[in-house]
């Protein structure tokens, strides 16, 4: 079968990744263009199904982003029907016991008032709506595989994954070549730990002045509440059990009451865990069984389950943003906020200063047609925006609770915004998440409870919920650059971690003919990218599989 020449298809801006980054730069950069009366050409790619497939957040949503996009949201429809109605913040001591944290000891940029407790996708699709009215156009289904260069080195655009290709690589019956798709300016919003962001990192020495970047997994199951315990807009936080000196873990929980008597409960476990015997989705499930969790969905039914990275470290870890001919955006950056636990409406900001940056670009070069410019001019503008000061509020976060624990960091952290105002000296803490395990031979075994099926459940009727599906006759899409090093390194000196921190059961140490065997379900793989993070001899590689394939996630 002679192979399938790729097509090239030609516009202005090409944009990576159908997030709340991507999307805001998108209808920007044409609301600019409608209000300057040029006409310009923009093509968004997005690897998932259709917009929002995989999207996950808790999410508990502040409008400021949005309120400067569309100022008239409301009467567009946008889906933000669900006010916050309460905000209640609690640490748990532990399995049985809580307390409730009074508001003063709540730093404020932690409170949700004037927040709306929505789905990230539902809101995703929504401004794709807005995006293809405006003029956009949207590929979904389609995953960008790697960055065009041009002779001089600058981004020239990206080229898309081949449809039909067999786990060795060859051709199908059904193949169909990736596009070459030529923009002047490319924008990588693909979410947290993108691909290409993390080629163009390493190409371009992004990270080389910028603190080391942390990450966390987070978990999200969808209940069906009993309508009798369900209180639209009430959002509960906490930190504590089953997180803590036991497990040598940090992170905090949430539950948030959406609508359509619905709830939204999650885990978040911070990647810099030490004890190599730590399961991120087993202890979600324990979580939920305590009786401020269980109490409330008692009676209810789990609907939707996913889990995802997200990017922690904030402003200390921001790499250099612009190269020749692209621009990094959202997650794809890392620039949420972890003091307020959120970052939709950084990384729409982001997109949206992005979009005014390349627009000015290309209004600058409309005559001569030139473009792949190094925009430091996108930089400028987030430093003299409410991004830069939100981020820079909220920069010792993140090292303040990985150095001095859950307790010490909370109190640091509670010191520095309600005493010190922000201007506390600035401090990182610089160990990758990859190198935090300490050997199983040191590390404390976990007893985890057996689920109930109740309130708690295994992991593969789990990842059932996701509809997650890849076309099984494809390369897989989990490289690994040794792939002696799970058995022969990983397995004697911290029990292949791999097995527990991944949340979709895609890796296995298995017997096989007397000998242990490392197995990739890739099949599993629900995209969170948590395996690139944290392997502790940085051996797997995540890249975007065949289009269309992962997570379909409804109403996350």
């Amino acid at each position: 079968m002679a192979e399938t020449e790729n097509e090239t298809l030609e516009f202005d801006v090409v944009i990576v990744g159908g997030g709340p980054a991507g999307l805001s730069a998108a209808c920007r950069l044409m609301q600019r263009a409608q209000k300057e009366g040029v006409e310009i050409s923009v093509a968004l790619v997005e690897k998932g199904a259709e917009i929002g497939a995989h999207i996950l957040s808790g999410a508990v949503f502040e409008p400021t982003a949005l309120n400067e996009l569309f100022p008239d949201w409301q009467a567009r429809g946008a889906p933000l029907n669900t006010p916050v109605s309460e905000d209640h913040f609690f640490y748990l001591v532990n399995d049985t016991h809580r307390i409730r944290i009074p508001d003063f000891l709540v730093p404020g940029a932690s409170h949700n008032k004037g927040n709306y407790v929505l789905s990230l996708g539902n809101l995703c699709r929504w401004l794709g709506e807005q995006a293809e009215q405006l003029g956009v156009n949207i590929f979904p289904g389609f995953a960008a595989q790697q960055i065009i260069q041009n002779e001089d080195g600058s981004v020239g655009g990206v080229l898309t994954g081949d449809m039909g290709t067999d786990r060795n690589g060859k051709p199908k019956a059904n193949h169909q070549a990736g596009y070459r798709l030529l923009a002047k300016y490319t924008l990588l919003c693909e979410g947290c730990r993108g691909h290409l962001g993390k080629q163009l990192i390493e190409k371009f020495g992004l990270a080389r002045k910028t603190g080391t970047q942390h990450y966390a997994i987070g978990f999200k199951e969808l209940w069906d509440a009993d309508p009798a315990l369900h209180v639209s807009g009430k959002v509960v936080h906490s930190v504590g059990w089953p997180l803590g000196h036991t497990t040598q873990a940090t992170g905090g929980a949430y539950l948030y009451h959406l609508e359509n008597n619905q709830i939204a409960v999650g885990l978040i476990v911070d990647l810099s865990y030490k004890n190599p015997y730590l399961n991120p989705f087993k202890e979600f499930q324990r979580f939920k069984h305590h009786p401020l969790i269980a109490e409330m969905l008692s009676g209810g039914k789990r609907v939707a389950y996913g889990a995802r990275a997200i990017v922690k470290g904030g402003l200390n870890a921001l790499p250099e943003l612009s190269v020749p001919g692209a621009l990094l955006a959202g997650d794809d950056a890392g620039f949420l906020n972890p003091l307020k636990i959120k970052g939709s409406h950084t990384a729409m900001k982001s997109g949206m200063l992005a979009a005014e940056a390349v627009f000015d670009a290309l209004a600058a070069t409309e005559k001569s047609g030139d473009g792949h410019e190094n925009l430091e001019s996108y930089v400028e503008s987030i430093k003299k925006s409410w991004l830069y000061e939100e981020l820079y509020a909220a920069r010792n976060t993140g090292a303040a609770l990985h150095k001095g624990g859950m307790l010490a960091g909370a109190g640091y952290t509670w010191l520095e915004q309600k005493l010190l105002s922000g201007m506390a000296y600035t401090f990182k803490d610089e160990t990758p998440d990859s190198a935090n395990l300490i050997p199983a031979s040191e590390a404390r075994k976990i007893d985890y409870p057996r689920p109930d099926n109740k309130i708690s459940f295994d992991l593969l009727s789990s990842v059932f919920l996701s509809n997650t599906n890849h076309e099984e006759d494809q390369p897989c899409h989990l490289k690994l650059e040794d792939s002696s090093i799970p058995v022969q390194q990983n397995l004697p000196e911290y029990d292949e971690p791999a097995q527990r921190y991944c949340p979709a059961g895609v890796y296995e140490v298995v017997e096989q003919d007397g000998q242990p065997e490392f197995v990739i379900n890739a099949q599993n793989c629900i995209h969170c990218k948590t395996c690139d993070i944290k392997d502790p001899a940085q051996n797997i590689t995540w890249i975007a599989p065949e289009g269309g394939g992962g997570p379909n996630y409804p109403n996350m």
